[in-house]
């Protein structure tokens, strides 16, 4: 079985068709409902670390306190920036997922098959009629 972790809100869309390309590869993630049980500091650093980007660029904006806050503010250093994603847990910008190949925010959904080279095992349609998988189990570009 591949470890595969969620970090995963189910009142988000794009969230629900990450979940879905997962378990389409055969795969039943481990999922972590961060908006109900936010990570530790340290794993929270971690992630961002791995995935390669800014605490700035895993803050969601939509539907969260980060305009209320003043986030767009420079000044706010990326420690301050962590306290408030660790008191506002839906500031945190998802899905993140970690895989042996990789940890990623997928955005779009279908980024996660970038670090789930796994075959895909039914065809795949997004929520809103995308199809991202084919019959054959290929992606669609």
């Amino acid at each position: 079985m591949t470890a595969v972790t969620i970090y995963h809100n189910p009142k988000c869309g794009t969230s629900r068709n990450t979940l879905a390309l997962i378990r389409n590869a055969g795969v039943e993630p481990t999922v972590v409902l961060y908006v109900e049980t936010p990570p530790a500091r340290a794993e929270l650093e971690t992630l961002i670390r791995e995935m390669k980007i800014s605490v700035r660029d895993v803050l969601r904006r939509k539907g969260t306190p980060y305009d209320e806050l003043n986030l767009d503010d420079a000044a706010w250093t990326d420690a301050q920036l962590l306290d408030l994603m660790l008191a506002h847990p839906i500031l945190i910008n998802r899905p993140i997922v970690v895989t042996p190949w990789g940890t990623r925010l997928c955005r779009p959904s279908e980024a996660v098959l970038e670090i789930l080279p796994l075959p895909q095992l039914n065809e795949f349609m997004k929520e809103d009629g995308e199809r991202v998988i084919d019959a054959q189990g290929q992606r669609v570009v």
